[in-house]
C-alpha cells in the first residue's frame, strides 16, 4: 500500500514550499497512506475544517483571523476536535503568525505543525499533485515506454520482437525515451496512468548486439522524458509464417487493453522484413490524435464507399 510519512513529505517539499518545522515533531513517524484517502469523510488537504477533518489541514488568512478571534480555551477545544487520530498535520500558510494554541495542541498531540509563506491556495495546488503521484496504486509492465509525438505510447510484444530496436528508432527521430524494460505505471485518476522510469534503469535502453546503450549520452538530454501519461498501445506481434492476409485491413473500433482497471487504445503492428516500424508507429500515433479529435479515417473511406454504391450515377 503506497504510503508516505510527514518527515518524508516535509524534505520533498520544504523548498518548493518555503517550509518551517514550527512543533510536534515528535509526530515525525505519521504517515499518509492510499487507504486513508479512500474515506469519503476526510479530505487529503483542505482548509481547516473541523466538520470532516483534512488529513492535511491548510490555515490561511480568514482560519487564523477565526482562532485569533477566539478564547483560548474555546480554541483550543476547536483544535483538539480536529487532531483526530488521522490528521497528519497542520500547515499555516501565507506568512501568518502561527497562533499559540496551536502550537500548544500541536505540541501535546505530536501533530506536525509548519508554516509557510506561500498562500494557502498555492500552496494545495502544490501539494496535491505532490501527494497524488507519492499515493498512488502503482504497478510494472514490460516494455519500452516513450513520448512520441508528444504522446505516451506504450511498445510491448514478445522479447525478441525489437521492442527496443523500435525504441532506438524513434529516439533517432525525435522520439523521447521514459523507460526501457521495466516501467512503472501509476494510476493518478480514473483515466489516467502515468508511466516512469524504475531509478536504477534511468537513461538506458538495452539492444541486443549493442548491448546497454545511455541515451543521455549518446543523444543529449532532450531525447529522455521524467514521466508521461500512457495514451496509446503499439503491441509488436511476430505473425505465424509470412502471410499477413489474414490480419484484418479495415478495423471498424479501435483496440484497447486495460491497464490496472483503465481502458487504453491499442494497435497491433505485425512484424516483417521490410516493414518500417517506426513510420508505422508515428502513423499510428497521428492516426490516434486524429481520432481522439473525432476523425476517423478508415470511417470516413467506408462511408465514401457506401455513399458511392448507393448513387452510382453520383
Amino acid at each position: 500500500m503506497p504510503q508516505v510519512s510527514i518527515a518524508r513529505l516535509f524534505e520533498d517539499t520544504r523548498e518548493k514550499l518555503q517550509l518551517t518545522w514550527v512543533a510536534g515533531r515528535g509526530g515525525a513517524g505519521k504517515g499518509i497512506d492510499s487507504e486513508l484517502t479512500k474515506d469519503s469523510s476526510k479530505g487529503l488537504v483542505g482548509h481547516l475544517n473541523f466538520i470532516h477533518p483534512n488529513l492535511i489541514q491548510v490555515l490561511g488568512d480568514s482560519e487564523v483571523n477565526y482562532l485569533s478571534g477566539l478564547g483560548a480555551k474555546e480554541c483550543r477545544a476547536l483544535l483538539e476536535k480536529a487532531s483526530i487520530r488521522e490528521l497528519a498535520c497542520f500547515i499555516v500558510a501565507g506568512g501568518n503568525p502561527v497562533p499559540a494554541a496551536l502550537a500548544e495542541v500541536a505540541e501535546s498531540t505530536q501533530t506536525p505543525l509548519f508554516s509557510s509563506p506561500i498562500p494557502s491556495v498555492e500552496l494545495m495546488w502544490i501539494m496535491r499533485p505532490h501527494l497524488a503521484r507519492e499515493l498512488a496504486e502503482s504497478a510494472t509492465t514490460h516494455g519500452v515506454f516513450l513520448d512520441v509525438l508528444g504522446v505516451g505510447v506504450l511498445l510491448t510484444g514478445d522479447s525478441g520482437v525489437g521492442k527496443s530496436e523500435l525504441g532506438l528508432e524513434l529516439i533517432s527521430r525525435g522520439s523521447g525515451l521514459i523507460a526501457d524494460d521495466v516501467v512503472e505505471l501509476y494510476r493518478l485518476g480514473p483515466e489516467s496512468i502515468e508511466g516512469r522510469c524504475p531509478p536504477m534503469l534511468r537513461d538506458f535502453l538495452e539492444v541486443r548486439g549493442l548491448g546497454v546503450l545511455n541515451i543521455r549520452t549518446i543523444f543529449g538530454e532532450a531525447a529522455l522524458r521524467p514521466r508521461k501519461n500512457v495514451k496509446l498501445i503499439v503491441h509488436l506481434e511476430r505473425p505465424k509464417g509470412a502471410d499477413l492476409t489474414h490480419l484484418e485491413r479495415l478495423p471498424l473500433k479501435p483496440g484497447t487493453e486495460s491497464l490496472m482497471g483503465v481502458e487504453i487504445r491499442k494497435v497491433t503492428i505485425p512484424v516483417a522484413a521490410g516493414r518500417n516500424l517506426a513510420v508505422l508507429t508515428e502513423a499510428a500515433v497521428r492516426s490516434h490524435v486524429l481520432q481522439m479529435r473525432g476523425i476517423d479515417s478508415t470511417r470516413e473511406f467506408i462511408e465514401r464507399q457506401e455513399r458511392a454504391m448507393n448513387n452510382p450515377d453520383g
